[in-house]
């Protein structure tokens, strides 16, 4: 098992979508959300995925498929 940090970045026609209940229902992928700010127009989500590597990777393609921005984050966010 590891652990992957990564920020997702939501365009305003995803923001009520369920994406991350979604990715958590279709991988073997546990999320937890470290960080996030949502708004009307758009929002971003910090969270650490918990589960096998090839697993997190075939998610994160999967959310980007959806047209979710993925970047990496480094460090604790909430820890500093």
């Amino acid at each position: 098992m590891v652990k992957k940090q990564v920020m997702f970045t939501f365009p305003e026609e995803l923001i009520k979508e369920p994406i991350i209940y979604s990715l958590s229902q279709q991988f073997k992928i546990m999320p937890n959300i470290r960080r996030a700010d949502i708004s009307q127009a758009k929002g971003w989500v910090v969270l650490e995925l918990d589960g096998e590597e090839e697993e997190i990777e075939r998610g994160i393609a999967w959310v980007i498929s959806r047209g979710v921005r993925v970047d990496p984050v480094v460090g604790d966010i909430v820890e500093g």
